[in-house]
């Protein structure tokens, strides 16, 4: 099931799109904390984004710019700021689509749609972990905060990627060894020691202190 992310302040636009959008089967969600899309979005994990232009605290434009520093995901405009300038403007900062407010609920479904199909038909969708404002796309093993970049070796992306999908959870020295044995040739647990406090001196100096958490004797958590 496609997962729709709505981003209207408006209740009643929105909950009429959430409506339209399970009577064809989709799965949407409604924006709640507009002050920090993102977390919602990578918590969510959307297929296809629909974003308002006028919201609380920050617009559409600046949503649509921090989610295409982690994502490729199928954005959607809908706003009755329908000029010129403001549509070129939102396909300038990525946007996919833009649909003038008011709008029939079926022709929206269909721009849904095509959308849907032109991105996944080909390729599946990528999945974003997020953690402290912290962004690890695992399309590309980017990890993004803050809107910069921080540069990842192989072995660190994948510890931070296990860690970060069992967030919450211990995980074992001989679980993050076995993860990387399976990729590429066996490490041992000097090295795994050596990767990690790597990791972690790069996560500090981008302002990510105690990001991972050694619990001594059995791994490590991020929590």
């Amino acid at each position: 099931m496609y997962k729709l992310l709505i981003v209207e302040d408006d209740i009643g636009i929105a909950t009429a799109i959430k409506n339209q959008a399970k009577a064809w089967d989709f799965d949407a969600h409604i924006v709640e904390n507009f002050r920090n899309v993102l977390t919602e979005y990578a918590e969510y994990q959307p297929h296809i984004v629909l974003l308002d232009i006028s919201l609380p605290f920050f617009d559409g434009y600046y949503w649509c710019g921090e989610i295409r520093k982690i994502s490729k995901v199928p954005i959607i405009f809908i706003s009755s700021a329908s000029d010129n300038m403001n549509i070129v403007m939102a396909m300038n900062m990525g946007a996919d689509d833009f649909i003038a407010k008011p709008f029939d609920g079926s022709v929206l479904i269909a721009k849904i749609q095509a959308l849907l199909r032109r991105a996944y038909d080909f390729a599946a969708g990528v999945p974003v972990l997020e953690h402290r404002g912290a962004f690890l796309n695992t399309g590309d093993g980017t990890l993004i905060y803050n809107g910069e970049n921080i540069p990842l070796s192989k072995n660190e992306y994948r510890i931070l990627l296990c860690l970060m999908e069992n967030k919450g959870k211990t995980v074992s020295r001989e679980k993050l060894m076995e993860r990387l044995w399976k990729t590429e040739s066996f490490i041992d647990e000097n090295t795994l020691t050596v990767n990690v406090n790597r990791l972690r001196k790069k996560l500090d100096a981008a302002e990510l202190e105690s990001f991972i958490t050694t619990k001594f004797g059995i791994g490590y958590i991020v929590e």
